[in-house]
């Protein structure tokens, strides 16, 4: 009975040779039907991420079962590795540094000013043709096809492992949503099975192939007009001294072990030594040292035996440059079991070598390095520079203009850094197309075109819900190189605590709560801003919508909230100011102390505030009293998720539209963890998506809201909430439940009350107190406002009328308000009970 190999991953499921040729077939259908879907990225980093952790997991059955499947004299080292490049932290710093951000498929306005939209769009359909015997490098090709957001079809060679095959099933089971199962094909077989390669490639928009001249010539004459090819060929570096550094000791023994490290099988490992001499007495001087540093080095890991090609290759050249000797061309230093061999040839022509540790030594001066090299500039990878700073800078331009794509130090020439183009470009460009689309004036509001269509998907939220104080605790845990900037929150619901970012998420941030400013009706190209936010003391304020305003290239006043309003008031109208951005309460204080001078300048048209709420009755005063034609929310956030929602022209009061493409949302009920009744008030509890350098899942930020039904009259996808006060907003007081929301609503509604009110809590050897301090020209009298509290109170009332609690209402001026000494908030409810 014959067996039926399914060596072939076909969209999630393993097949055989008959079906994957059926399917083949239908491979430009398939193609089309899988792109109609777009692919988010986060889906790609959360997998991605997830495997990674499984790799690293020594007792985990993924890494188990992906052992099953490594080459032969392979080590689990190979999954270690796997893993360094799929973690989330590698992969998301990969997105930035080539394309531009995490979300780089995304349309949006790279110029705040102008309705054009521009992204990074797949180009389709990506067909990689892997080499042999080189594990890591299929799988990892096809992860950067799918952070791109194509659709990949990936051969591998006969003769290897089906370990591309199984783990990439294993990346698409760990993505609930099944896209990244949609986008990913594997198929093992022979070059000259040239039918399915014909089939692979007709229909594809790239095909990157790796191997030499040869292997790129037989996949191109697959490669239909107008297919990108992405040729990944075998390269050759080379190392230039100069008169210092080849008479270095420890120059001489950083290039051994560039050579040795990878028995020079790496494209960057040097096969060329050159030095910046005519000399060739100083060549054959130099080979003779060096010959007897690399004898000195220690052998090869792995002995692996050498194949007859390779066999042959090494003894001819070796035997071609020893019988070069009598014309005085050559020299030749070997080790008498041939493990190694030092070749010095007074010709400067860039020669291949034959590897397994065996090096070229050629004289080139620097003046002759340019014409010398350029000619082989196809193949120019990596020079290995050593000599003075200036030497440095000097070669390295002559070495880039050669055709070379990488510099660096001896000893480091087959290693990297994170984020490093390939052969002189960024793979994940050449799996994309830079896309625009021009809108009108219809568009100003709109920040990314794609919000108009559709939500990002995420995977659903798992774990521990968290407060803030186990995100105090995560802090401690935070990798250094994490924590490049540290922000302190305002302390408005109780200490200070302390949040931690990565620049890059810090510059995520920014530009999403740029975009979410664009909804709100911020005009970058016409608003002249004062940024009236309080500053210092690491409360991050000021800070973020000056970068905030940077991105969107809007014109700034960066005043931040000061004591003196008369002067900032005459620096407004000084500069034209006609949009403020600040906290309710430092605005309302400035407007009404200032009212005159503002009020006969009549240039103040905006206010975007933040951190706090200005009550209906606030906003309609702005608007009669003032003139202001906008108050909006410039942003609902925290200090350590970051921009949490913003309000587009359509939003009033709490309302705000969730920042999808950042955080997931979820509403549980107050008193247990599980989700509210649709439509119902809950707790907010967001995950982060965006995040390098903190992972806050489910994080309860101590707001109450709800979600609100139905599309958004903007037109914009993004889910929609309603912000309902803080947690902290409601007291226990003479054995009830308060909320200082409802002493607002009382105070507006009833008596039109239009100033700010503050709740004091407070306790003597008899009962408890609360006063409810309001502002002196707030527009109600104190006894008017305790009466209308205790009729519209009935919880308040019935504790009064019990002897449980005595009420006072007092008017005071607005600097009397208690409020935080970082961001200027009012502190809604100040408790002074103790026990």
């Amino acid at each position: 009975m014959t067996t039926t190999v399914h060596h072939h991953y076909w969209q999630g499921t393993f097949i055989d040779d008959e079906e994957a040729g059926r399917r083949l077939a239908d491979l430009p259908a398939t193609v089309e039907e899988t792109l109609a879907e777009p692919l988010d990225t986060e889906t790609v980093l959360a997998a991605c991420e997830r495997l990674a952790a499984a790799l690293l997991d020594g007792d985990h059955p993924t890494r188990a079962r992906l052992a099953g499947h490594l080459p032969e004299g392979e080590d689990t080292t190979v999954l270690t590795e796997l893993a360094a490049f799929l973690g989330r932290a590698e992969l998301t710093r990969k997105l930035r540094r080539e394309l531009g951000g995490t979300a780089p498929q995304r349309l949006t306005r790279p110029d705040a000013k102008e309705t054009v939209y521009e992204a990074w769009a797949p180009v389709g359909l990506v067909a990689h043709i892997a080499p042999g015997n080189a594990a890591t490098v299929a799988p990892l090709s096809l992860v950067e096809g799918l952070l791109a957001g194509n659709v990949n079809v990936l051969k591998t060679s006969s003769a290897d492992t089906l370990l591309a095959q199984h783990l990439l099933a294993e990346l698409a089971a760990l993505d609930p949503t099944g896209a990244i199962a949609r986008r990913v094909i594997v198929l093992r077989f022979s070059s000259a099975r040239q039918d399915w390669l014909r089939l692979m490639c007709a229909p594809a928009d790239a095909v990157a192939v790796w191997g030499g001249e040869s292997a790129v010539e037989g996949v191109a004459a697959h490669v239909p007009p107008g297919c990108r090819l992405v040729e990944w060929g075998h390269k050759i570096s080379f190392a230039y001294l100069t008169r210092d550094a080849w008479q270095d000791p420890d120059a001489l023994t950083a290039l051994a072990q560039d050579v040795c490290l990878f028995e020079q099988q790496a494209c960057s490992s040097p096969q060329v030594v050159y030095l910046d001499t005519e000399d060739t007495d100083e060549v054959f001087a130099f080979a003779e040292r060096f010959a007897a540093v690399l004898a000195g080095m220690p052998p090869a890991e792995r002995q692996d035996a050498l194949g007859p090609a390779e066999e042959a290759e090494l003894t001819t050249t070796e035997l071609i440059a020893r019988l070069e000797e009598h014309l005085d061309l050559t020299r030749v230093i070997a080790a008498p079991d041939g493990s190694w061999r030092v070749m010095a040839d007074t010709r400067p022509a860039l020669t291949a070598s034959p590897l397994h540790r065996s090096v070229w030594v050629k004289p080139l001066p620097r003046k002759r390095l340019l014409g010398t090299l350029r000619p082989m500039r196809r193949y120019l990878q990596t020079a290995g520079i050593a000599g003075s700073r200036t030497d440095i800078a000097e070669l390295s331009r002559l070495a880039l203009a050669a055709g070379a794509t990488r510099v660096t130090p001896l000893g480091r020439m087959p290693g990297g850094y994170s984020g490093e183009p390939h052969d002189g470009v960024y793979a994940l460009q050449r799996y994309s197309r830079r896309v625009a689309v021009q809108a009108d004036e219809r568009f100003a509001t709109t920040a990314c075109l794609d919000d108009l269509t559709r939500t990002p998907a995420f995977p659903p939220p798992t774990g521990p819900l968290l407060d803030k104080a186990a995100v105090q605790e995560l802090n401690e845990d935070v990798d250094r190189r994490d924590a490049e900037l540290y922000f302190r929150s305002g302390g408005s619901t109780g200490k200070p605590a302390l949040s931690l970012f990565t620049y890059d998420d810090y510059d995520t941030q920014m530009h999403a709560a740029a975009r979410g400013l664009l909804a709100a009706g911020y005009d970058p190209a016409r608003d002249r801003t004062a940024n009236l936010f309080y500053c210092g003391g690491m409360y991050g304020g000021f800070i973020s919508f000056f970068s905030i305003l940077e991105r969107l290239g809007g014109t700034q006043l960066p005043l931040a909230a000061g004591p003196d309003h008369r002067v900032t008031a005459e620096a407004l109208v000084a500069h034209q100011a006609d949009t403020l951005f600040g906290m309710p309460s430092y605005l309302w204080q400035l407007l009404h102390e200032q009212a005159d001078l503002l009020r006969s300048y009549g240039g103040i048209r905006k206010i975007f505030y933040g951190g706090e709420h200005f009550t209906a009755e606030q906003r309609r005063t702005l608007t009669e009293t003032f003139g202001i034609e906008t108050v909006r929310s410039i942003t609902y956030g925290s200090t350590d998720l970051g921009p949490l929602g913003y309000q587009c022209t359509e939003s009033t009061g709490g309302i705000h539209h969730l920042h999808a493409d950042l955080h997931t949302l979820e509403i549980l009920e107050t008193e247990a963890d599980r989700p509210v009744p649709p439509g119902e008030t809950g707790r907010l509890v967001f995950t982060t998506h965006a995040r390098r350098g903190q992972n806050l899942g489910r994080y309860v930020i101590g707001d109450l809201g709800r979600a609100l039904p139905g599309p958004c009259p903007c037109g914009n996808q993004a889910p929609r909430f309603e912000l309902l006060g803080r947690g902290g907003d409601v007291m226990r007081v003479a054995a009830y439940f308060l909320n200082h929301r409802r002493f607002v609503a009382i105070a507006e509604e009833d008596c039109g009350y239009r100033g700010e009110l503050q709740v004091l809590l407070g306790r003597d050897a008899v009962r408890e107190h609360l006063a409810v301090r309001v502002e002196s020209n707030g527009t109600a009298e104190p006894e008017q406002l305790r009466t209308a509290f205790l009729a519209g109170y009935e919880e308040l009332r019935s504790a009064v009328d019990d002897r449980l609690l005595d009420l006072t209402v007092e008017a005071v001026d607005g600097a009397a308000f208690d409020r935080t000494a970082t961001s200027g908030k009012l502190r809604a409810v100040v408790d002074t009970r103790h026990g």
